[in-house]
C-alpha cells in the first residue's frame, strides 16, 4: 500500500512514521524541507500544499493520502486560510485527478466552534472541502495533544517547573497522547462502513476531560513541582498576548487568536463522535504519558 503523507516533518506526522516504521509500513511524505536524518521506508517529496507538481508526485498511484499538515498557530490571521483551507483543497483536487480513493483528515476540535478564531474558522472551512470531495473520507478531531516533540504543552511544562502555570477561565478540555493520536490514524487508513464520511473526537479515556486546573497540576506532578495555577481573565490573556507579540514577533505562541478558543469553557471530546471501542481506544493513561513527557524534555536538555 502507498501511504501519501503530509505533515511528515511535524509533531504528528513524526509520531506517525514512527508507528508506520515499527509495523514495516513505508510511506511517501510531503515536506518542504527535507529533512538530512533520512528515515528508512520513507519516500520525501519536495514542496508545499501550494505546490501542484510537488502534489501530484505525492499522491501518485496513493491508496490513502493522511492529511496531517496545517497552521495552528500565526500572528498573521489571513494566513489560516492559505494553508489550511486553500492547502487542502490543492491537495483534494490532487487526490482526485489521481483516483485516490481514499483520504484521513486532522482537522481539530476547533472546527466546532468556528466562531472564536480564525483558526477554528479555517479547520471548519478544510473539513467542508474534504466531505464534499467526492473520495472515501474520515475526519478525525484531535482535542489537547501533547508529548514527545511537541511544542505548545511544552510552554506549560517550563512554566510549572518555574513554579506557575497560568490558565485560562475555568473549562474542560479532553487530551490524547500524540503516540495514541498515530495509532488511530493507522487503524484508520483501511475503508470500513464504520469510518467512512465518520467524524471522530478521540481522548484519553477520561469522561468529561480534565479540568485546566487538573491538567496545570498534573503537568507539575510531572515535573516535580506544585505549582500555582491562577485563572487568567480573557483580557488578561489578550494582553499577554499582544506582548507576546512584541517580545517574540511571529515566533509568539500565545496569539491573540488563540485566546478566542482557548477562553471557550468546553474542549472534552463528544462521546457521541468517540472512535468504536473494536477499532481503537487510547493505551496511554495520561498521568503516565505527562510523565513521561517530561522525561524526554529533560533528555533532549529541554527543561
Amino acid at each position: 500500500m502507498t501511504i501519501a503523507l503530509t505533515g511528515g516533518t511535524g509533531f504528528v506526522g513524526q509520531a506517525l512514521l514512527d508507528v508506520l516504521e515499527r509495523k514495516g509500513q513505508s510511506a511517501r511524505a510531503l515536506a518542504r524541507n527535507i529533512p538530512s536524518d533520512r528515515r528508512e521506508g520513507v519516500e520525501w517529496v519536495g514542496g508545499g500544499l501550494s505546490d501542484r507538481a510537488a502534489l501530484g508526485r505525492l499522491v501518485s498511484d496513493a491508496e490513502v493520502v493522511v492529511h496531517i499538515a496545517g497552521l495552528t498557530s500565526t500572528t498573521q490571521p489571513e494566513e489560516f486560510e492559505t494553508v489550511n483551507v486553500a492547502g487542502t483543497l490543492e491537495l483534494v483536487e490532487a487526490a482526485v485527478a489521481a483516483g485516490v480513493p481514499r483520504v484521513i483528515f486532522v482537522s481539530s476540535l476547533a472546527a466546532r466552534e468556528p466562531d472564536l478564531s480564525a483558526y477554528g474558522a479555517s479547520k471548519a472551512r478544510a473539513e467542508r472541502i474534504v466531505a464534499a470531495s467526492g473520495l472515501d473520507w474520515t475526519i478525525v478531531r484531535p482535542p489537547g495533544v501533547y508529548g514527545p516533540r511537541d511544542v505548545d504543552y511544552f510552554e506549560m511544562f517550563r512554566m510549572a517547573k518555574m513554579g506557575v502555570v497560568p490558565m485560562p477561565p475555568e473549562g474542560r478540555s479532553s487530551l490524547i497522547h500524540v503516540h495514541d493520536l498515530a495509532e488511530l490514524l493507522v487503524a484508520l487508513i483501511p475503508s470500513s462502513e464504520e469510518v467512512t464520511h465518520c467524524i471522530f473526537e478521540p481522548d484519553d479515556g477520561r469522561e468529561g476531560g480534565w479540568t485546566h486546573r487538573d491538567v496545570a497540576r498534573t503537568i507539575g506532578w510531572a515535573v516535580g513541582r506544585h505549582p500555582w495555577v491562577p485563572h487568567l481573565s480573557k483580557d488578561m490573556l489578550s494582553l499577554m498576548a499582544r506582548a507576546d507579540r512584541l517580545v517574540r514577533g511571529r515566533k509568539a505562541r500565545l496569539t491573540v487568536d488563540r485566546v478566542g478558543y482557548m477562553t471557550h469553557p468546553d474542549w472534552v471530546a463528544d462521546p457521541a463522535r468517540h472512535v468504536p471501542q473494536a477499532l481503537w481506544k487510547a493505551r496511554i493513561p495520561t498521568r503516565e504519558g505527562l510523565k513521561s513527557t517530561a522525561h524526554w524534555y529533560r533528555k533532549k536538555k529541554w527543561l
